[in-house]
């Protein structure tokens, strides 16, 4: 397969900012095509950008960009959004599935409200736009799609520390493993990826941050960059893999991943949730 995206098109759940927006930009860096289904039609009190401004600076750094204000978690608003990428630009040959909630309440502690919040855009919400692009992707000549969540573990430490988050972000993986399987002779690639370590987003700013945490993360360009790279591999024979991002680049060659960290130093990472620290 060639090294870029270009012509392509990639419709995303979310992706006003953080790792979703840095993986729009880096494909639209290629001249990809992206559509984003996002809420964020207006601005945040907490939270930089919206899917407009994003939208803004997906087609400045030289791709193409719709802007679609929907909710991943209703039917009609993702049945809108990808017929609005089909009549833009005649097809889908990526879907990314960025939209996520987080909250590491414990059990006695986490509301419904919020467990329902995390089940349905994070697992219904994968699924629900991943089975709406499958007629789209069947024709495309590399289809993939790419899902942010973690490699399954079933160990009971991340279950029985984070309950209510590890079931919806285990939920997304294992939306990657059942499809990875049985859209295999269809050569639609359905993989996950997930950061080594923390990744400096509001995520971490507003809910994970403690102490140093967001010194000892690395930016968003590292899950970008492992992105592009798995999405421009060969969708019929990369397909049901929990990739690591560093893991990616170090394949495509990469040695150096101090450009990566948000500030210089040799100090350690904060490895991430769902992986174990490495030694």
């Amino acid at each position: 397969m060639t090294s870029t995206l270009a012509g392509t098109t990639m419709i995303m759940s979310g992706g006003s900012r953080g790792i979703g927006l840095a993986i729009a930009l880096r494909a639209a860096s290629d001249g990809a095509n992206v559509v984003l289904l996002a809420k964020t039609s207006e601005p945040h009190p907490k939270l930089e950008g919206t899917v407009h401004t994003a939208a803004q600076e997906i087609e400045a750094a030289g791709g193409q960009a719709l802007a679609v204000v929907g909710d991943v978690r209703v039917d009609d608003d993702v049945a809108r959004a990808v017929a609005a990428a089909v009549e833009r630009f005649g097809g889908i040959d990526v879907v990314v599935n960025n939209a996520s909630a987080l909250d590491l309440s414990s059990t006695p502690d986490i509301s419904m409200k919020k467990y329902d919040l995390m089940q349905d855009i994070n697992v219904r919400g994968t699924f629900l736009l991943t089975k709406s692009c499958l007629p789209h992707l069947e024709r495309s000549t590399n289809p993939h799609v790419l899902t942010l969540s973690p490699p399954l573990d079933l160990r009971p430490k991340w279950a029985g520390t984070y309950l209510a988050y590890t079931m919806a972000k285990y939920g997304m993986s294992l939306t990657t493993l059942g499809l990875a399987e049985e859209l295999r002779d269809r050569g639609i690639a359905v993989n996950s990826l997930w950061p080594r370590t923390l990744i400096a987003t509001a995520a971490v700013r507003n809910l994970l941050a403690e102490g140093d945490s967001l010194s000892r993360s690395r930016t968003t360009e590292i899950v970008s960059d492992a992105a592009h790279a798995i999405l421009t591999r060969d969708a019929r024979s990369c397909t049901g893999n929990f990739y690591i991002d560093e893991d990616v680049l170090a394949e495509e060659g990469v040695t150096d991943f101090d450009r990566y960290r948000t500030v210089p130093g040799d100090g350690p990472l904060e490895t991430d949730l769902f992986l174990d620290q490495e030694a």
